[in-house]
C-alpha cells in the first residue's frame, strides 16, 4: 500500500531481514490473559533474520541505506552495553562492509555476556563512556565520530535506538506489511524504547490502533513519537492521541519486576516462545493489565508485537536467577 509522494520513496534502503515475518496465533497465551482463544496473534519480528532478529533490522534498513548513500564506512551508534540496537548495528555493519563502533555507558566487566558477546561475534568494536546519561553519551558519541574522521574515516551517526524518522521507515512498511496479514487488526501492543517502532506503527495504523507499554529507555517518550510519526503519516499526528502505559516501569529500565517475571513465564509456558525482561515481557505486562482493566475486550483481534531481544535475557542476571529457580527436577538414582 503506497500514496503519492509516500516517504518510502524518497529514502534510499539497503534490504537486510527477511520479509514479512510470521503472524502466528497464540490461542493457549490468549485464555490465559483472559481474552478468547483466537483473538491474540504474535507479530514475530523476533524471526527477521539479521544478527539475532529483532524490530531494529527494519529501523537499519533504512538508516544504514541513508549511510551508505552518504559514503559511510563506519557506522557508530549508542545504547545500554546490552542494547540490542547496538547489537543489530553491528551485524549490519559486518553485512554491508562496513565497520561498527558502539558507544555504551559505564565501564568493561567481566561479564560479557549476552549482547556483548554477540557484538564481538560481529567484530564491532566498543567505546565505554563512563558514568553518563543519554545526553552525554550521545555527546561521546559525537566525539568519537569526529575523532574517526580526523583519522580519514567516514563515520556516520546511528541515533539511539535507531530511532528517528528514517529510521521509523522500517514500522511505516511493517504496519502496512501486519495490516496485510491481519486485516481486522484492532490493536498492535508494543514495547516503547526509543520511539521509533511505534512512531512508524502510527503512521501506518494511527494511534487508535496502537498501545504502547513504556520501558523507562526516555524520560517521556510521547513527544519523541509524535515528531518521529508527523513526516511519515498521511493524518496529522497529536501527542495527546498517542496511547501509552507506563504502569510497567517499576524500578527503571533494565529492572526486573514481578509482573514482567511473571509474563516471561506465561508466555514461555503456554505457547512456547521466549521473551525478553526489558522490552517484550514489558509489553506482554501491559496487555494483561489492559485486558483485567478493560481497556482492551475480548473477541477483537489484538497483536502482539514481538519486537525480539532474547539475547538480552542472557546478559540479564535477575532474569536468568527466575528463570533457573523454576526448574522443576529430580536427581535419578
Amino acid at each position: 500500500m503506497t500514496t503519492v509522494g509516500d516517504p518510502v520513496h524518497a529514502q534510499p534502503r539497503f534490504l537486510l531481514g527477511s520479509w514479512p515475518t510470521p503472524l502466528e496465533a497464540a490461542p493457549r497465551l490468549s485464555a490465559a490473559v483472559g481474552l478468547a482463544p483466537e483473538d491474540l496473534w504474535i507479530k514475530r519480528d523476533d524471526l527477521g533474520g539479521l544478527g539475532g532478529g529483532g524490530n531494529k533490522v527494519r529501523k537499519l534498513e533504512w538508516t544504514l541505506g541513508r549511510a551508505l548513500a552518504d559514503g559511510a564506512d563506519t557506522l557508530v551508534t549508542t545504547g545500554a552495553s546490552q542494547s540490542n540496537h547496538a547489537r543489530l548495528t553491528a551485524a549490519a555493519a559486518a553485512r554491508a562492509g562496513l565497520s561498527a563502533v558502539l558507544v555504551f555507558p559505564g565501564e568493561p566487566g567481566r561479564s560479557r555476556s549476552g549482547n556483548l558477546a554477540l557484538d564481538g561475534l560481529f567484530g564491532a568494536r566498543v567505546v565505554w563512556a563512563g558514568d553518563v546519561g543519554l545526553p552525554g553519551l550521545v555527546r561521546t558519541a559525537e566525539q568519537v565520530a569526529d575523532r574517526l574522521r580526523s583519522r580519514g574515516a567516514r563515520p556516520a551517526l546511528i541515533p539511539f535506538g535507531g530511532s528517528s524518522s528514517t529510521g521509523a521507515l522500517g514500522y511505516l512498511t511493517g504496519g502496512r506489511e501486519l495490516l496485510a496479514q491481519a486485516p481486522g487488526l484492532h490493536t498492535v501492543v508494543l514495547a516503547v524504547g526509543s520511539g521509533g517502532t511505534m512512531a512508524g506503527l502510527v503512521a501506518a495504523l494511527g494511534s487508535d490502533r496502537v498501545l504502547g507499554v513504556d520501558c523507562g529507555a526516555l524520560p517521556d517518550p510521547v513527544p519523541v513519537i509524535a515528531e518521529m510519526a508527523r513526516p511519515l503519516a498521511d493524518a496529522p499526528v497529536a501527542a495527546a492521541d498517542l496511547r501509552i502505559r507506563r504502569d510497567q516501569i517499576g524500578e527503571g529500565y533494565g529492572a526486573l519486576t514481578e509482573s514482567v517475571a511473571q509474563a516471561l513465564a506465561l508466555a514461555g509456558r503456554t505457547e512456547g516462545i521466549a521473551l525478553d525482561p526489558v522490552y517484550t515481557g514489558r509489553a506482554l505486562a501491559g496487555l494483561a493489565a489492559a485486558v483485567a482493566e478493560g481497556g482492551i475486550l475480548p473477541g477483537r483481534r489484538i497483536v502482539l508485537l514481538h519486537s525480539g531481544g532474547l539475547p538480552g535475557f542472557f546478559g540479564h542476571p535477575a532474569a536468568v536467577d527466575r528463570a533457573e529457580a523454576g526448574l522443576e527436577g529430580e536427581r535419578w538414582n
